[in-house]
């Protein structure tokens, strides 16, 4: 048997405040706009009641026009993501493995990065079209860089013991990186998936917001420039929803701490 003295503590120490006060803080926010909503101060039409945004998240999960929207941006949002990471991952490699094309590119990945990608569009649009192809590239250009700058600080942090170990046994390059970097990589991946998740859908909703005729970011234009803001809303719940879960799918299968 467990000594009573020794699972007061250990219980104590389980017991973490850290749920609580999000759900807290959650419902404090939702509390708040149902107030707003109901007193008066701004116009009914831009901030609908909770009632009001969960009928129409309702009728939208009930729509086949809304999954057949929902479909083409989860796939572009997923090719986005397999292209810009796959990309990141291999720009990073060499950045950070190789201190002279360190030096030489990637301030200029530190320069671009903080630029806001919708100025790349036009340029996107010409090379891609206006189908999904501009949306995909969108979405990928937006979740390369954060993960070229993870992968590359997290090359820069293996440590040289293994490197030297792996020169002993004279590791060719592909065998050196399957085997000794990515390895060691797998947070600093991670951490670049988490942001380039994100930015990603960012990308290309914002792509399809402004030149598209299908897709979530399409919905939910449509539904603004008609005034039906909650199912404007609802349709960005949505988005957040995905977005939020995908982050904690990486943060959970790839062991992350703070999840």
């Amino acid at each position: 048997m467990v000594d009573a003295r020794l699972a007061g503590p250990a219980a104590a120490r389980s017991w973490s405040p850290v749920l609580p006060l999000r759900v807290a803080t959650m419902l404090a926010l939702l509390v708040i706009w149902e107030a707003v909503a109901r007193s008066g101060l701004v116009f009914e039409g831009v901030v609908p009641s909770l009632v009001a945004i969960g009928g129409a998240l309702a009728d939208l999960l009930t729509s086949a026009n809304f999954y057949w929207n929902l479909e083409l941006t989860a796939i572009e949002v997923a090719v986005s993501l397999a292209l810009g990471a796959s990309a990141g991952i291999v720009v990073g490699l060499v950045l950070g493995a190789r201190p002279f094309a360190g030096k030489a590119f990637e301030p200029y990945v530190h320069y671009l990065a903080p630029t806001p990608k919708i100025v790349f569009l036009p340029i996107l649009l010409v090379l891609f079209g206006v189908g999904p192809g501009s949306k995909i590239a969108m979405g990928a250009l937006s979740c390369f860089f954060p993960m070229v700058l993870s992968v590359a600080s997290g090359v820069r942090q293996v440590d040289p013991v293994l490197l030297r170990v792996g020169r002993s046994f004279n590791l060719s390059i592909l065998q050196t990186v399957r085997k000794i970097y990515l390895p060691a990589l797998v947070a600093p991946i991670a951490t670049g998936l988490r942001l380039g998740s994100g930015v990603a859908i960012i990308g290309c909703l914002l792509a399809e917001i402004k030149m598209s005729n299908r897709g979530l970011g399409f919905l939910v234009m449509q539904y603004y420039s008609q005034f039906r803001i909650p199912y404007m809303y609802a349709a960005l719940l949505v988005a957040f929803i995905i977005a939020a879960g995908g982050n904690a799918v990486i943060a959970r299968y790839l062991r992350l701490p703070g999840k």
